[in-house]
């Protein structure tokens, strides 16, 4: 028993819990692509947490190219709130348009 308690607190001290929401089908894949392998899905994240730790090429090259998208992502939703909200201002204040 004293066995038990000593291995639970060093599980606890050693290891985190990761907690994140992904589609249904990444999920599906990534349990299926698994499955093939004969890895459980802790297995891969693990492999992959570590590699990220050790900033291997091949990660840090996905985490570029991840960071690129989401760049990308946020500066197209940025021009396409500036462009309503200048189309929005021009038919507020259209010097054009007669007083009514």
């Amino acid at each position: 028993m004293l066995a038990s308690k000593k291995k639970t607190l060093l599980d606890f001290e050693t290891k985190k819990t990761v907690h994140f929401n992904m589609t249904r089908d990444a999920h599906a894949q990534v349990r299926i692509n698994c499955f093939k392998y004969k890895l459980s899905m802790q297995e891969l994240f693990e492999e992959f947490g570590q590699k990220i730790a050790a900033e291997s090429p091949d990660v840090v090259k996905i985490m570029e190219d991840l960071s690129m998208k989401k760049r990308e992502k946020v500066i197209k939703s940025l021009s396409k709130d500036d462009a309503e909200s200048v189309f929005s201002i021009i038919e507020n204040e259209n010097p054009m348009a007669g007083d009514k």
